[in-house]
């Protein structure tokens, strides 16, 4: 069994010695540990200290595309360089190099496809009230629009099952972490997650520059995920919600021009009209968003089976991947 230990960064010549030191080199049940960066438009000298240290693979981007399409790069490069298991760690050392093994147990056990190592976010010091509150709330969330148990979503530190990384999409720029959960939780992957050990902070994270604007575009990631993986149960929720208040407004209405005092309020009537006609139009919309999903749902399966052609195919032709 072939386990890769993938890392993306961007400018981490300073921080990649000291992740690399507490990488595994033998972990029970695995055959061959191999390493790979993805240098995403690294202005710095990490590709030649990664060389340096003894990393096998590089996937390198002239220029920074993110770290969503930085992940899925280096999915891909795994699955063509014949990896069985795929771990993602960050390389400012955030997480315990140690933890490796924890967090591939499973797989290598057969329960899980997916594992997500769940940090101790209440006990870490460098995290502010403020960000642990909302990485509480934001993994609520997420709980609940991929009907997982997941407690931990933002967390990058996670290992995935060869068959699960093939199945694996990411549509939007910014982050990887919770369209996959939301994704996995559709697909009815089996996915768990393990307490994992964090050290100390070595440098501010690169992914956001204040909170809130992490909160804001967090939000709008699980929201179009959650639209384009379960449009139906969005848009009936919506109509349901919209077409119930204009109904409790049009009993108001007849219950006040029971009493003789319709006069005046044509508005309500407008009010009621539109709201009905907008619960009508969600559901509508959710019934072709259905379609499109199940339509996606194809597209997938057929992606699925290309990339195990792809796979089998570049296998033996890993040169490209080479330090």
């Amino acid at each position: 069994m072939k386990l890769i230990i993938q890392i993306p960064c961007l400018n981490e010549e300073q921080t990649l010695k000291e992740t690399w030191d507490d990488l595994p080199r033998h972990i029970d049940g695995i055959d061959e540990i191999e390493y790979l960066i993805i240098n995403d438009g690294s202005t710095d000298n990490t590709v030649q200290k990664a060389k340096e240290l003894g990393f096998n693979y590089v996937v390198n981007f002239k220029h920074n595309k993110g770290l969503a399409k930085g992940f899925m790069a280096g999915l891909d490069a795994c699955l063509h360089l014949g990896a069985d298991i795929i771990v993602n760690t960050d390389a400012d050392n955030q997480y315990c190099g140690a933890d490796i093994e924890t967090i591939v147990r499973p797989i290598i056990e057969g329960k899980a496809d997916i594992v997500i190592g769940e940090r101790p976010i209440d006990k870490t010091e460098h995290f502010s009230w403020t960000k642990k509150k909302f990485q509480h709330l934001g993994s609520w969330v997420v709980r609940v629009a991929s009907n997982t148990k997941i407690p931990d979503a933002p967390s990058g530190f996670r290992a995935y099952s060869r068959e699960a990384a093939l199945r694996l999409n990411v549509v939007n720029d910014y982050t990887y972490t919770l369209e996959t959960i939301i994704q996995a939780g559709r697909e009815k992957m089996t996915m768990t997650s393990v307490p994992i050990r964090t050290n100390k902070e070595t440098r501010p994270s690169r992914l956001f520059t204040s909170m809130w604007k992490y909160m804001k575009r967090s939000a709008s990631v699980i929201s179009r995920s959650f639209i384009m993986y379960r449009p139906m149960k969005f848009f009936s929720t919506v109509g349901i919600l919209s077409s119930l208040i204009g109904f409790g407004i049009g009993v108001y209405y007849l219950i006040i021009s029971g009493f003789g005092r319709h006069g005046g309020h044509v508005q309500m009537l407008i009010l009621v009209s539109i709201l009905i006609l907008m619960g009508v139009i969600s559901f509508l919309i959710g019934l072709l968003g259905d379609a499109i999903a199940a339509n996606r749902k194809l597209l997938e399966d057929i992606q699925y089976r290309v990339r195990i052609l792809e796979a089998k195919e570049n296998q033996e032709k890993n040169e490209e991947f080479k330090l």
